[in-house]
C-alpha cells in the first residue's frame, strides 16, 4: 500500500462521520450533487459541509474549514481546485481523519504540473496514515442500510445487493450504476479509484475479499498498479469468492528492441499476458460490460455448479438450439439423458416431445408435468445444472413457469437459470424469480454464459493444490556463467555460455564440441558421433537460421565439409560484420515435437515464463502462453495444456504421446532460474525437442540476454 491505509478500509466503506470539503449550493456543481446525494441516500452517520463561502448547504449548517468542525470526521470527501487539495488533506490529517476521497481532477492525468500536485497529496496522506482514494475519481458507495453512503455525484443509489464493483474509470462507473438500477442489479460496494495514487485494486481486493456483504467482486481496469501483487492477492481472494474483470486498453511495446523470440512475443502479446495472469490467479476475464454483469448476477445468488454438465429444458425448439450452441462455446457439456430417466420422461411427456438434451417438451404440457420434469432432471446424478427456457402458452402461464422453477429449486440445490419469452410484459414473473434466487436472462446465450462462469469457478476451487518445487541446482556454475559474461562486457550470451547457465539448472542438452576450423569440426564429429548438426557460435546472431547458420542432418565427413563451406559463404553474405567465435558440432537429437520455453522480465510483472510451439515460425504462429514465476506444478501443466498445439503433444494419428512430465519439469526449472538469477532479462530455449513419453526432452538451441551491468539485475 502506497499510503497509510488499513487492509479493511472501513473508514472508506462505513465511516461514522463524513466531511464534504467543497460542498455547495450552486446548481450543476459536483459539490452540490455529491452532498445532496449523501443526504438523499439515507446516510446513517453525521455529514458536515465545509465551504468558507456558505453559511449552510442544502439546509445543513456549513463550516468554513476542517478545523472548525465540531468533531474529527472519519472520512473527508474533497472537491476543491487541484492546487488546494494538498492543504485540505493536511487539515484532515491534523484533525484526525482516517480516510480521504479526492474527487478533484487536474493531477497526473494532465501532465507534469498535475503529477507534482499529486505527489504532494500522497505525501500529506502518508504523513497522517490516511487511506487515499483518487484523485480524479467518482467516489464511493456503500448500499448497506446500516450505512447508506452515496459519496458520488450519481443521482441514484443502486439497489442493495451482493456485487462489489471497482472501476478505474469514473465515467464508466457512473454509467454502470445507472445500468444496475435499470436491470435491478444490486451492489454492495462501489469504488472509483481514479488515479490510484493511494488505494488501488489490490488493496480493495483484500478488503472486499473479507467483506461479508459481498459475494462477487467486479473490476474494470485499464492497467494494473502492481501485476505481481495482483497475482498473489487475487489467488487468495478467489479461494473464497469469485473475481470477474474486464480489462481494456493495450500497453505499448517497450522501447528496447527484443533480442529473443520470447522478448518479441512478450512485448507484442501484452493482452495475452494479462489473460494468462488472470487465469493463473483464478480471475475470470470477460470481454464485454454486459457479460461482466450477467455473470455477476448468477454469482450474486450464491449458486454453485459442481461440473460442466448442463441440461436445457424448453417448450420450443429454436431457443434450445441457440442455447446448445452457446453451451459449447462456454465450455459446457450437454450429456445425453441417463437411459432410466429418459425412459420415464418418454412415458410422461407428449409423443411429439424431443426427449434428449436439449429437452423440448413442446407447448402442450401443463404446470404439473413441467414441475415434475424439471425436478427429475435436477435429480439426475449425471447433470450439474439446468437452463429453463419457456414461452408462456395457453396451458401454462408465466406465473406457472416461475412457480414450477421455484418448487424445483427448493428440492434441489443445483443451479437453475431461466429465460422467459413472451409477447406480454413478464417483468413481474422475472422479479419473482430473481427475488427468490433464480437469475433470469433475456436471451439463452446470456444464461449459458453465466452458468459456464459458475462451472469454471467451481473447477478453480476444486483444482489440485500443488506447490512450487525447488530443484537442486549448481548455483556456483550459474553465478560463474553470469560473471564471465560481465567480465567480457557482453549482455548477450553466446550459445555455449547460455547452455552452461541452463545446464546448471538441470536443462538437458545434446553432446556438443566447438570447432574453429574444418579439421577441428571433422574431429569433433567423430567424437560426438554422426549424425550431427553444425551451428555458428556468435553472440551477435540472434536467429541462426535467418543467416544460414544452422545445418541439420549431417551424416558423414563429406556432408560436413559441404555444410561447412556453404555456411561460410552464407555468413559472409548475410552477416559479414558478425563476431564469429567458432562453430558447434552437436549430436543431432532424435525426432520429437519442437517447443519453446523462455523468460521475459517485465517491469510490472517481474519474471514471466513463456511456453509454446517452437521452431522458426514461433513469432508467426504465436501459439504461446505466459505465467508469472515462480510456477507451481499445476501451472506448468496448464501452460502445456493451454496452447493450440497441445493435441500434437498428446499424440495424434497413432503417434505416441510426448513426455509431458519431463516437459513440465523443465518449465519449472526455467521458472526457478528466472527467480534465482535476476540478471536474466530475456531467455529462449528454442527449440526444445520433446521426445516420446519416457524419453525426456532435450534443448537444442538457447539464447540468454542479461541486464546491462550499470543497471544491475532487476529485482525479481
Amino acid at each position: 500500500m502506497t499510503v497509510g491505509q488499513s487492509p479493511e478500509l472501513s473508514e472508506l466503506f462505513a465511516p461514522k462521520s463524513v466531511a464534504v470539503i467543497g460542498a455547495s449550493n450552486r446548481p450543476g456543481k459536483v459539490g452540490t450533487s455529491l452532498f445532496r446525494n449523501i443526504l438523499k441516500g439515507g446516510y446513517q452517520g453525521v455529514v458536515y459541509p465545509v465551504n468558507p463561502s456558505s453559511p449552510s448547504v442544502s439546509g445543513v449548517r456549513c463550516y468554513p474549514d476542517v478545523a472548525s468542525l465540531p468533531e474529527a470526521p472519519e472520512l473527508g470527501v474533497v472537491i476543491v481546485p487541484a492546487p488546494a487539495v494538498a492543504g485540505v488533506v493536511d487539515e484532515l490529517g491534523k484533525a484526525g481523519a482516517r480516510g480521504v476521497v479526492v474527487i478533484t481532477s487536474g493531477f497526473r492525468e494532465v501532465g507534469e504540473a498535475g503529477a507534482a500536485l499529486e505527489v504532494e497529496v500522497v505525501r500529506r496522506a502518508a504523513q497522517y496514515r490516511m487511506s487515499l482514494v483518487g484523485p480524479n475519481c467518482f467516489g464511493v458507495i456503500n448500499t448497506d442500510p446500516a450505512v447508506g453512503l452515496n459519496a458520488t455525484f450519481s443521482g441514484s443509489l443502486p439497489p442493495t445487493g451482493r456485487i462489489a464493483f471497482v472501476s478505474q474509470s469514473g465515467a464508466l462507473g457512473a454509467g454502470i450504476l445507472q445500468y444496475g438500477i435499470a436491470e435491478r442489479i444490486g451492489f454492495s460496494r462501489f469504488v472509483s479509484v481514479g488515479n490510484r495514487a493511494g488505494v488501488d485494486e489490490n488493496d480493495l481486493l483484500v478488503a472486499l475479499g473479507k467483506d461479508a456483504a459481498t459475494r462477487v467482486i467486479l473490476l474494470y481496469v485499464e492497467s494494473l498498479a502492481d501485476g505481481r501483487r495482483f497475482l498473489e492477492t487475487a489467488r487468495e481472494v478467489t479461494e473464497v469468492k469469485p473475481v470477474l474483470v474486464i480489462k481494456s486498453g493495450r500497453t505499448p511495446a517497450g522501447e528496447r528492441a527484443a533480442l529473443s523470440h520470447t522478448g518479441s512475443l512478450a512485448q507484442s502479446g501484452r493482452d495475452q499476458l494479462y489473460d494468462s495472469l488472470f487465469a493463473q490467479s483464478g480471475v475470470q476475464r470477460v470481454d464485454t460490460l454486459g457479460d461482466l454483469f450477467r455473470f455477476a448476477k448468477i454469482f450474486s445468488t450464491g449458486l454453485s455448479m459442481a461440473g460442466p454438465r448442463l441440461v436445457i429444458l424448453t417448450n420450443s425448439g429454436g431457443p434450445g438450439i441457440v442455447a446448445a450452441d452457446a453451451a459449447v462455446r462456454s465450455g459446457l457439456e450437454l450429456p445425453p439423458l441417463p437411459p432410466p430417466l429418459k425412459a420415464t420422461l418418454v412415458q410422461r411427456l407428449p409423443s411429439i416431445a424431443a426427449v434428449s438434451n436439449p429437452l423440448d417438451m413442446t407447448a402442450d404440457i401443463g404446470p404439473n408435468t413441467y414441475r415434475e420434469t424439471l425436478a427429475a432432471l435436477l435429480g439426475a446424478a449425471d447433470l450439474d445444472g439446468a437452463l429453463v427456457i419457456s414461452t408462456p402458452t395457453g396451458t401454462m402461464t408465466a406465473q406457472d413457469v416461475a412457480q414450477a422453477i421455484l418448487d424445483s429449486k427448493k428440492a434441489n440445490p443445483k443451479p437453475i437459470a431461466a429465460c422467459l419469452f413472451g409477447l406480454s410484459d413478464l417483468s413481474k414473473e422475472v422479479a419473482f424469480l430473481e427475488e427468490n434466487g433464480v437469475p433470469t436472462y433475456t436471451f439463452p446465450e446470456e444464461a449459458v454464459g453465466g452458468l459456464g462462469a459458475l462451472a469454471r469457478y467451481h473447477a478453480w476451487l476444486t483444482r489440485p493444490h500443488t506447490t512450487v518445487r525447488t530443484f537442486a541446482v549448481d548455483r556456483a556454475a550459474a553465478t560463474a556463467a553470469v560473471a564471465k559474461a560481465r567480465a567480457a562486457g557482453t549482455t548477450v550470451l553466446a550459445e555455449y555460455a547460455a547452455r552452461s547457465l541452463l545446464a546448471a539448472y538441470g536443462i538437458p542438452f545434446p553432446k556438443v564440441e566447438t570447432a574453429r576450423t574444418i579439421d577441428e569440426a571433422l574431429a569433433a564429429a567423430d567424437r560426438v558421433g554422426y549424425p550431427v548438426v553444425l551451428k555458428v557460435a556468435s553472440p551477435e546472431i540472434s536467429h541462426k537460421t535467418d543467416v544460414g547458420g544452422v545445418a541439420l542432418g549431417i551424416t558423414d565427413p563429406p556432408s560436413l565439409r559441404a555444410a561447412w563451406d556453404s555456411m561460410q559463404r552464407s555468413l559472409r553474405a548475410a552477416a559479414p560484420n558478425a563476431r564469429i567465435e567458432g562453430f558447434e558440432v552437436e549430436a543431432q537429437v532424435p525426432s520429437g515435437k519442437e517447443v519453446l520455453i523462455g523468460v521475459q522480465r517485465d517491469p510490472n510483472f517481474g519474471p514471466v515464463v513463456v511456453f509454446g510451439l517452437g521452431g522458426i515460425y514461433v513469432e508467426v504462429l504465436r501459439d504461446v502462453t505466459f505465467r508469472l514465476a515462480p510456477l507451481r506444478t499445476l501451472s506448468a501443466e496448464h501452460m502445456i495444456e493451454s496452447v493450440r498445439a497441445f493435441p500434437l503433444l498428446k499424440g495424434v494419428r497413432g503417434e505416441p504421446p510426448s513426455d509431458l512430465a519431463a516437459l513440465a519439469e523443465i518449465i519449472e526449472r526455467v521458472s526457478q532460474l528466472a527467480v534465482d538469477v535476476p540478471e536474466v532479462v530475456e531467455m529462449d530455449i528454442n527449440p526444445l525437442i520433446v521426445r516420446a513419453q519416457g524419453h525426456g526432452a532435450v534443448a537444442v538451441d538457447a539464447r540468454v540476454v542479461l541486464s546491462p551491468p550499470s543497471r544491475g539485475g532487476p529485482s525479481a
